[in-house]
């Protein structure tokens, strides 16, 4: 049985009884041709708080889970009145877990045309990612503010970039303006690109990227404290290494109150997206193009997991070739030891891959490689922003390339 209620002008409805809302009749609600809450009840430890639901089947997950990426099949017109279908067709419905104590939060969003973007820590990746963000954030980007604890670093950057002009078109670029520490949290997207412990070129370590898992947690656990006293509301976008642990630090850290107890009072497990698998496909398509019994991995092929050991990189969807899928796998995961052998810090490539061109399209609610929140651990896979909700792509994929991705998801569960 649907419940339908209204509640401080919005309208719901739901499966399972609320009291506390005045309940209606289903005319009612049909009338209405805004956006409609699906309500549910999920313990926030392993659920988002709010996201897009692209589907009827995502009205009937009782957890989420690394599921969320199967396209469900099954015909949901005997369960779901037609108006409601239509309704997730327009992207009009929105699920909203109350067990969220700030729930209400998401009834009051609202949509921006352009971003106030502010970043943290300018080293190769923040800098190199800030130079991109002012040559493609024309049109969608309102200003850009950062920050750094190196004041001549800081300041450099300010003259540098504010010095680049389009001829004739000189206001084009958003501007680039220096921020003192306590308004990092001024903004509609937040930017951690802050690093400590980057094995130098010529290094042993297989993994680079876990090696600095310890030392950034450290670091990000400090703003993402931060986060919660400030009441940010915005995207927490995370950059650095490594990103999908990173991700699940800074939600884990952010709502815990003062005695260690989790509150959820802090970031919302949907407001921190990782950046890090947008330069695995950048990758996965350089070396496919060198073939042409891979080359259809640029139309057909996708990337999931995180941005490092667990990476699966799939050659199609549609046609799946396991020899194929693995020798791209392979391949991509040992890109940056490619560069590391030249002599060089693989880091360009990253800043903008995973960085300013995502970031962007997020920006302008584009599809997107991103890690986000999947009942336990940030998975990467195809998705995009849509009025500030989350919408990930479901796929029909064969079981034998969803056995690997649930493989490496439970191990990011595992690992924290």
């Amino acid at each position: 049985m649907i419940n339908y209620y209204e509640y401080k002008g919005k309208y719901f409805f739901s499966f399972q009884e609320y009291d506390n809302f005045n309940k209606i009749h289903e005319e009612e609600v049909k009338k209405d041709r805004g956006k409609l809450y699906f309500l549910n009840r999920l313990n926030p430890i392993k659920s988002r708080r709010s996201f897009l639901i692209n589907h009827p089947s995502l009205l009937f997950i009782e957890k989420e889970g690394v599921e969320l990426l199967l396209l469900d099949t099954k015909d949901y017109f005997h369960l779901i009145p037609p108006w409601i279908i239509n309704k997730i067709d327009d992207g009009l419905v929105l699920s909203l877990n109350t067990c969220y104590p700030n729930w209400e939060e998401v009834l009051d969003q609202r949509i921006n045309k352009k971003w106030k973007v502010n970043l943290l820590a300018l080293g190769d990746v923040g800098s190199t990612l800030l130079i991109g963000l002012r040559l493609m954030g024309e049109g969608c980007i309102d200003k850009i503010g950062i920050y750094d604890r190196n004041i001549n670093r800081l300041k450099r950057w300010e003259y540098e970039l504010n010095q680049i002009r389009k001829p004739f078109d000189e206001e084009a670029f958003p501007p680039i303006y220096p921020l003192d520490r306590n308004k990092l949290f001024d903004c509609h997207i937040f930017i951690f690109c802050a690093s400590k412990g980057i094995p130098p070129v010529g290094s042993t370590i297989d993994d680079v990227r876990m090696a600095q898992f310890e030392s950034n947690s450290e670091i990000i656990k400090e703003y993402a404290i931060m986060a919660r006293n400030k009441g940010f509301k915005g995207i927490f976008a995370i950059v650095s290494d490594p990103v999908d642990l990173l991700c699940k630090v800074a939600f884990l850290e952010s709502n815990k109150n003062e005695k260690s107890e989790y509150d959820f009072q802090g970031l919302a497990s949907n407001q921190i997206i990782g950046y890090g698998l947008g330069v695995m496909n950048g990758r996965a398509c350089f070396y496919a193009e060198k073939s042409k019994d891979t080359i259809h991995y640029l139309r057909e092929g996708r990337v999931f997991g995180p941005h490092g050991e667990g990476l699966i990189v799939a050659d199609s969807i549609d046609n799946y070739n396991k020899k194929l899928s693995e020798y791209l796998t392979y391949k991509t995961l040992n890109a940056n030891k490619e560069v590391r052998n030249f002599g060089f810090k693989p880091y360009v490539a990253p800043s903008l891959s995973s960085g300013a061109l995502s970031i962007i399209a997020t920006i302008k609610g584009k599809w997107f490689y991103g890690s986000t929140y999947m009942g336990g651990a940030y998975m990467g896979s195809k998705c995009r922003l849509i009025d500030n909700q989350i919408e990930v792509e479901q796929l029909d994929m064969p079981s034998d390339l969803f056995n690997k991705i649930k493989d490496t998801y439970e191990r990011l569960v595992n690992i924290i």
